[in-house]
């Protein structure tokens, strides 16, 4: 509790220093999307901490953009005010955009496996709330597919079969204040969440096998015989 007051207090003085005011940033849109990219969501705590490990092991490596914002809430045009208060329902969140063809959904999405703990029902450290809860929000059947079937591996061989990370379709979101974008690039001895650290997991024999499997073109049927001219 006492990290979230801190946080809490740091934000405001910050916001109240450059101009920020407390409503959010406004939503984004998936038409502004460049050429041949995606959008990955997820959630794992205060949304600087995981920002900030995103950008430094994929920036130059098929990362995009980065931005920090509310999702998975029924308010629209949330701040963060509200959204540590508890009332909006909203996640503090990371939105990706990747280019597929250097970075792949399914390593992002194991990457979130490593960097926080998905054990801890709505909690990260010392932040307590719903809106430091564990989600990945898909975008699609295929983002779907694979991040039950990342969360399966990482639950069976990594987490001792006790994640709690929801998987749940991506609603509206909500860019967060300003001074929320890269608020640790910007504020080097800024407050960051202990539990979100790079984990050196191993990645057990023959996975992915369910996604190649998937993939796999499909034997095609044998044609027909010819019939065989009479003698």
């Amino acid at each position: 509790m006492s990290s979230f007051i801190n946080r809490l207090t740091r934000h405001f003085a910050s916001s109240s220093s450059i101009g920020v005011t407390s409503a959010g940033g406004g939503s984004s849109s998936n038409s502004s999307l460049p050429a041949n990219t995606e959008l990955a969501t997820v959630a794992a705590g205060c949304f600087w901490g995981v920002e900030h490990i995103y950008r430094k092991h994929f920036q130059g490596k098929g990362l995009i953009d980065a931005r920090v914002g509310y999702t998975g809430g029924d308010k629209s045009n949330p701040s963060y005010a509200k959204v540590c208060g508890g009332g909006t329902g909203h996640a503090e969140a990371l939105q990706i955009t990747f280019d597929p063809s250097k970075v792949s959904y399914r390593t992002l999405i194991e990457f979130l496996y490593r960097i926080h703990d998905p054990t801890t029902l709505n909690r990260q450290g010392g932040d307590v709330g719903t809106q430091y809860r564990s989600g990945i929000f898909y975008h699609s059947e295929e983002q779907k597919r694979i991040a039950e079937d990342v969360t399966r591996m990482a639950n069976q061989n990594w987490w001792g079969n006790k994640i709690s990370t929801v998987i749940i379709g991506a609603s509206d979101w909500w860019d967060a204040e300003k001074y929320h974008q890269r608020y640790l690039e910007n504020n080097p001895g800024g407050y960051e969440c202990p539990m979100h650290y790079f984990r050196t997991f191993k990645l057990p024999e023959g996975y992915p096998a369910a996604e190649e499997d998937s993939n796999q073109p499909k034997d095609p049927k044998p044609a027909a015989e010819e019939p065989k001219a009479e003698l």
